[in-house]
């Protein structure tokens, strides 16, 4: 099997990290065409050895990117088309039906209550949406929650596969070694107990929450941000107007150390933490929150249906807190009042192992390859063109 995905842009965020996840696992040929921003995660592609083109789309409205991607699907030979991210969906499906390709399948990332990938569900979003889903084969949800917005939507339930998001599990495991390393690097004294938070920084992450909510913590409290975004500076006034600015590292997209060399990667960084927490009100699935379980961390959560959409007893480390910096700093004191537990790899982490969603997209493969719906997954039992490697098409 041939497939094309198609992503909005390839900047550093969840979607865009999954889809590299998903390449390195899938036994599946494929290529990867961006409509804008080939940032970091282009490069790590590359790396990877996959052909990444850039079609340089200029906004939501230029259709001149259209006629372009119908070209590259014909002449790719591809099986199947997997469009990622809203602006992809639209134009991919589009342009996948008109170069003959009937295999069309659509992951739904980002679907909240009331935003998708930060635009408010207008009507006229909701009905661009809705139109061209009806050219795909089948559409995705990265958790029962996202499946059920989508049928609130009006997506036709058969055509909804829930294939949750994926974590590499081995690569979080906790690694004292690695901790101590990484703490060390990052310049943290030694005893402080270190408050993580991982994503966009954004203001529907709510990570001023946090912030706030160190100011109400002792001073061997700390608080590490993984991530870059509109809201750093923000999220910088807001720290030094709290009196906290000396306790609050920022790593940006591509965490560098003071000398301008490569810093830790992700999970290192998990494993620097003592906890991690997540303020954000309206999550799709909440990946990071299985990766901190993944690493053994106990988690605070306001919203997270990775989560939320199992039992309680494959989520003992995890724990929802409703409200603001109050809440959450008599939360996070609690937790380091508690102690340090094992880390170990929690239920919930190898439930949404990389190897199993994998497995399950290839079924969805398998059935719209062949024009057929794919059986329902398994319910678990408890516990238990700039291109890179390639030519730009002409």
């Amino acid at each position: 099997m041939r497939a094309l995905h198609i992503i909005t842009g390839l900047g550093v965020g969840g979607a865009e990290l999954q889809l590299r996840l998903l390449l390195r696992h899938l036994p599946v040929e494929c290529d990867v065409v961006t409509l804008t921003n080939p940032g970091p995660v282009a490069e790590g592609l590359g790396a990877d050895g996959v052909r990444v083109v850039h079609l340089g789309m200029n906004g939501n409205r230029d259709l001149a990117v259209l006629p372009r991607l119908v070209r590259l699907i014909r002449s790719g030979g591809y099986d199947l088309v997997h469009t990622h991210l809203y602006r992809a969906c639209v134009y991919g499906r589009l342009a996948a039906r008109v170069a003959g390709v009937r295999a069309v399948v659509a992951t739904e990332h980002s679907l909240g209550d009331s935003q998708m990938e930060g635009r408010r569900l207008t009507p006229g979003v909701r009905a661009l949406y809705l139109a061209s889903e009806r050219l795909g084969s089948a559409t995705v949800a990265v958790s029962p929650t996202v499946a059920d917005r989508l049928k609130r939507w009006g997506v036709p339930a058969p055509r909804i596969e829930v294939v949750p998001n994926g974590v590499d599990v081995d690569r979080f495991r906790f690694d004292p070694e690695r901790r101590e390393r990484t703490r060390r690097r990052l310049g943290l004294p030694e005893g402080a107990f270190v408050v993580g938070g991982v994503g966009r920084l954004t203001r529907g992450k709510r990570f001023d929450v946090l912030v706030r909510a160190l100011a109400r913590l002792p001073e061997d409290h700390w608080l590490l941000l993984v991530g870059g975004g509109p809201e750093e500076h923000v999220l910088r006034r807001t720290a030094h107007e709290a009196g906290v600015a000396g306790r609050v590292l920022f790593t940006g997209e591509r965490p560098g150390l003071p000398d301008g060399s490569p810093g830790p990667d992700l999970p290192s960084l998990t494993s620097a933490m003592d906890l991690f927490a997540s303020p954000s009100a309206e999550e799709a699935f909440g990946l990071a929150a299985v990766e901190a379980l993944a690493s053994g961390l106990p988690v605070l959560y306001t919203s997270c249906p990775a989560i939320e959409d199992l039992p309680p007893t494959a989520c003992a480390a995890a724990r929802r807190v409703r409200g603001g910096p109050d809440a959450y700093a008599r939360a996070i004191a609690e937790a380091g009042a508690a102690g340090p537990g094992p880390r170990t790899t929690g239920e919930a982490a190898r439930h949404y192992s990389i190897t199993r969603s994998t497995a399950r997209l290839m079924d969805v493969y398998a059935a719209a390859v062949a024009g057929t719906s794919a059986s329902p997954a398994p319910r678990p039992s408890w516990p238990s063109p700039h291109v890179h490697k390639g030519a730009s098409p002409s």
